[in-house]
């Protein structure tokens, strides 16, 4: 009896302990994290958010949302974000914030991808026409493939959300766009909301849309927000068009220096690694075959300037050659990826400025007459190690001469000499410099 008693306080004891941690657990605030996304959508920022989505899963979010202020960007990029995120089992709630904000282009899929779709005041939606594919002058026909492509592809987001069909079609065959008052009245959004607060307050209890079906539970939430490190950032940089082909041209330029001038080695470094960086940036973009080869004529260009006397015409071709290579280099990224006209023009113009000083030069040393002897040392400098008096041993060009005092006066070890000629038995005249100087 006594063992029966004993195992029922047992089992007791464990109901009870049981009980007060799922009533402990029930009243432990759920955990959302709140992903900052105010950035294009590129190679750098899908990786971003997707980690961030990977990093609620593995932590134990209850929920995740995505803060979201975009122009737009990469297509390959955003199918890379929506597709994760209709993968995650934990819901995905896309608010577009704060004020002022916009989804446009690329950032209408992910809204449309999100489980809860919520605007801020003062924000807009749309402009889902695609120009990442070639520019305005691609066929007519593969144009309509690409937009039918892309209306339907958001369409089917819409649908699965329970959000207006036709609308998404407007938005991208006709890049309409919407504030987020008109976009709730259409319901292409689920509600709007001031704050981030606000919203998980108002969502919580709600049943998600699309597929999941999850009642959310966010009210009072502890939020963690999350932004791109340092690291990504800084890769962010890295593939702006603009510093993408800077940095080539410097890299070019440094190592061109280097070839001509071997042994300076902080040019070949500096060169290399401004290429990499700049390849990098080349890798994560789409880019133009014929952007490439343009630049690549406008480099055999300048280099053949130094070696054919063409008057400046060759740097002339490669400046144009190099302005409209760059123009066209990441034409198929889209608007939002294309190096700025002047910044074009400025690298073009410093390259063939750079191109003419040298040729300058290197045809000036060539018409100068040779220096030989007594004509290469007169007026150099050099240092007395051994006081003059008259005679003693002077530093000149890296070598010790022996010298003597042209004015017959002391000039006493240490002191700043001149040369003034090469006398017989190879003997340097030389000169206080200061008095040198005055002569002069």
């Amino acid at each position: 009896m006594s063992r029966l008693r004993a195992l029922l306080a047992l089992v007791l004891a464990a109901g009870v302990s049981l009980a007060l941690t799922a009533e402990a657990h029930a009243q432990e605030p759920p955990r959302v994290l709140a992903i900052e996304f105010a950035n294009d959508v590129n190679p750098v920022t899908a990786g971003f958010v997707t980690g961030s989505i990977e990093r609620a899963e593995d932590d134990g979010y209850d929920a995740i949302v995505i803060l979201l202020d975009t122009p737009g960007g990469l297509a390959d990029s955003m199918r890379e974000i929506y597709q994760r995120m209709l993968e995650s089992p934990l819901p995905v709630i896309v608010y577009v914030s704060p004020e002022g904000a916009r989804a446009a282009s690329a950032g209408v899929w992910i809204g449309q991808a999100g489980d809860i779709l919520a605007m801020a005041p003062q924000t807009n939606i749309g402009s889902s026409t695609p120009i990442s594919v070639g520019g305005e002058d691609i066929q007519e026909d593969l144009r309509k493939k690409v937009v039918n492509d892309a209306a339907k592809s958001l369409r089917a987001l819409a649908e699965e959300h329970g959000r207006n069909v036709d609308w998404v079609e407007t938005a991208v065959r006709e890049a309409a766009n919407l504030s987020s008052r008109e976009a709730l009245a259409e319901n292409v959004i689920d509600l709007i909301a001031p704050d981030l607060d606000a919203l998980l307050a108002e969502i919580d209890g709600t049943v998600t849309k699309g597929t999941k079906e999850i009642v959310l539970r966010t009210a009072g939430a502890d939020v963690t927000v999350v932004e791109m490190s340092l690291w990504k950032r800084v890769l962010d940089t890295i593939i702006d068009p603009n510093i993408v082909i800077l940095l080539m041209s410097l890299g070019v330029l440094a190592i061109t220096v280097e070839i001509f001038n071997p042994g300076l080695i902080f040019p070949a470094a500096f060169g290399a690694i401004s290429l990499i960086i700049g390849l990098f940036g080349l890798n994560v973009l789409p880019f133009s075959w014929a952007g490439i080869l343009l630049v690549l004529v406008a480099l055999g260009f300048f280099v053949a300037e130094a070696f054919v006397a063409s008057g400046g015409a060759l740097a002339l071709a490669g400046a144009v050659s190099f302005i409209f290579g760059a123009i066209m280099l990441f034409d198929p990224a889209g608007d939002l990826y294309q190096v700025s006209l002047p910044v074009a023009i400025a690298i073009a113009a410093v390259v063939a400025a750079f191109v003419a000083f040298a040729v300058a030069k290197a045809l000036r040393a060539r018409r100068a007459p040779p220096l030989t002897g007594g004509d290469e040392l007169a007026g150099a400098s050099g240092v007395v190690r051994e006081a003059l008096v008259p005679e003693g041993i002077v530093f000149v060009h890296g070598e010790l001469w022996r010298a003597r005092s042209a004015t017959g006066s002391t000039i006493p070890a240490g002191s700043a000499v001149l040369v003034d000629r090469l006398a017989e038995g190879l003997v340097l005249e030389v000169v206080p410099a200061g008095e040198r100087a005055v002569a002069l």
